[in-house]
């Protein structure tokens, strides 16, 4: 709160106009204990802002984890953003030299310190994004994978990035500046390579841009690596590749395709849609069925996403599913020792839609957890009951198991496991959607072949049924 404080008052103190034409106001802020971190804020007039939903983008510029590269991937940034509508902020970091929590404490303190500021500034905090060049493009790319939810960016811009830390694919000194002595370390590499961190529906949506004849940091291994684990997991991704150009182009307006760029970026902006300020958090926890696995493109399909945009932008949806999870703390893979369930609690939802049972009805599952599954609902209900938001929690039934599989029986989700929540959701005074008997196959188009998992056209139908039930 003193740093808070301190920043506000420092905000007052340095208000101050700049030369570009829609920058209206300018500060620095100290973005460190130590003051070497610092962040330079760009404010477009409060009109602007609100033509563009209040989004705001953080920068983190390149140098290969030694040096800043602030102007040509920073400062000059400032008007392309600002005459769009966007606050743009650009992020000091301090070099990490080996203790990669340097740079990433300040990529998150200045991802909190914009949300914090959204009312001053007139910020949405469901539209900051943050953008990095090179090395601050791993970082940037980190920040996406690792955060924690509250500095977690809604959207990633990343140019020419560095995706891996294995340093035979990519840019050494990156490598050695973030991991130091620990870059030899197989664990810590792949937990750094930020393409193997992607998290399917919580990694949000990117777009890379970069050169094909970039010979600092390789496009394959970096750049198309992440987009590559973007797509295999559903994620919302873009890339745009130039033929040539080289590496460190930044905002020059020498670079041959400067003005296409621009062009692009500025497109895929436009389409990129996010919820209102005020928008109401929904969280939607289930498991494979929620996750949407074996929907193509599930970040799009999934019914969570198709519930988000069956809501519109007065809503923010989440699927924080999981495949293969358990309602029952006595289960095989219990749901509630996830992070997504973590992330979900961070969040703090306003509405919450849980959505577990198909795997508790396995034989095994059922043997040890029946017990406890009503335990266990109880302690996610608890759990939701103490956070600040108060969220409204729908119980919602699984669907129809239309083959019995993987010992998974539609006999005990329909005798066992649907009773079972009826009478609670009853008891406790909760809204419960019956799925079971809402859901239809009567085409046979909305079940992949398994029948456990829904197409699109059947979590198209879920989602229907789960918007009504918010909308009541």
């Amino acid at each position: 709160m003193k740093f808070l404080t301190f920043t506000f008052t420092l905000f007052t103190l340095a208000i101050a106009s700049v030369s570009a034409q829609n920058t209206v106001r300018k500060f620095t802020l100290p973005n460190s204990d130590d003051g070497q971190s610092e962040i330079t804020v760009y404010l477009p007039s409060a009109e602007m802002a609100a033509q563009a939903n209040g989004r705001a983008i953080v920068d983190c510029p390149g140098g290969g984890y030694s040096h800043l590269a602030m102007q040509h991937e920073g400062h000059d940034w400032a008007e392309f953003y600002n005459e769009q509508g966007i606050a743009y902020v650009v992020l000091k970091y301090r070099m990490p030299g080996g203790d990669r929590n340097i740079p990433l404490g300040d990529a998150y303190r200045a991802i909190r310190t914009v949300r914090d500021s959204c009312e001053v500034w007139n910020i949405n905090p469901n539209n900051v994004g943050i953008q990095g060049f090179s090395a601050g493009g791993h970082l940037a790319s980190a920040v996406s994978t690792h955060a924690p939810m509250d500095a977690r960016p809604n959207f990633s811009i990343l140019f020419y990035p560095v995706i891996s830390m294995n340093e035979r694919i990519t840019h050494k000194g990156s490598c050695v500046g973030f991991l130091g002595d620990q870059r030899s370390d197989e664990k810590m590499v792949r937990e750094w390579s930020s393409d193997q961190a992607v998290r399917r529906n919580l990694t949000p949506p990117a777009v890379i841009i970069m050169t094909n004849d970039d010979r600092v940091v390789p496009p394959a291994t970096n750049g198309a690596a992440y987009y590559s684990a973007m797509r295999r997991a559903g994620n919302d991704c873009s890339m745009f590749c130039y033929p040539t150009g080289g590496h460190g182009f930044g905002f020059r307006d020498t670079w041959r395709y400067h003005n296409l760029m621009k062009s692009e970026l500025r497109q895929w902006l436009a389409d990129l849609n996010m919820p209102k300020k005020s928008a109401i958090r929904v969280a939607c926890v289930g498991n494979s069925i929620t996750d949407g696995m074996g929907i193509d493109m599930s970040g799009v399909f999934s019914y969570p996403s198709v519930l988000g945009r069956r809501l519109g932008d007065g809503y923010a949806v989440k699927n924080f599913g999981v495949s293969g999870r358990t309602m029952s703390n006595s289960g095989d893979l219990p749901y509630q020792n996830e992070q997504a369930w973590k992330d979900c609690l961070a969040w703090q939802p306003n509405v919450v839609v849980i959505k577990l049972g198909t795997n508790d009805s396995k034989t095994d599952n059922w043997k040890t957890g029946k017990d406890d599954y009503i335990k266990s609902l109880q302690q996610m209900v608890d759990s939701l009951d103490a956070l600040p938001t108060k969220p409204r929690i729908i119980i919602a039934s699984p669907i129809p198991a239309f083959r019995d599989i993987w010992t998974i029986t539609d006999s005990v989700i329909a005798t066992e496991v649907v009773p079972q929540l009826e009478k609670y959701a009853k008891k406790k005074k909760l809204q419960y959607l019956d799925l079971h008997s809402l859901f239809k196959n009567e085409d046979g188009k909305q079940m992949q072949s398994d029948g456990i998992h829904p197409t699109d056209k059947g979590a198209a139908q879920i989602a229907g049924y789960v918007a009504e039930a918010i909308k009541k």
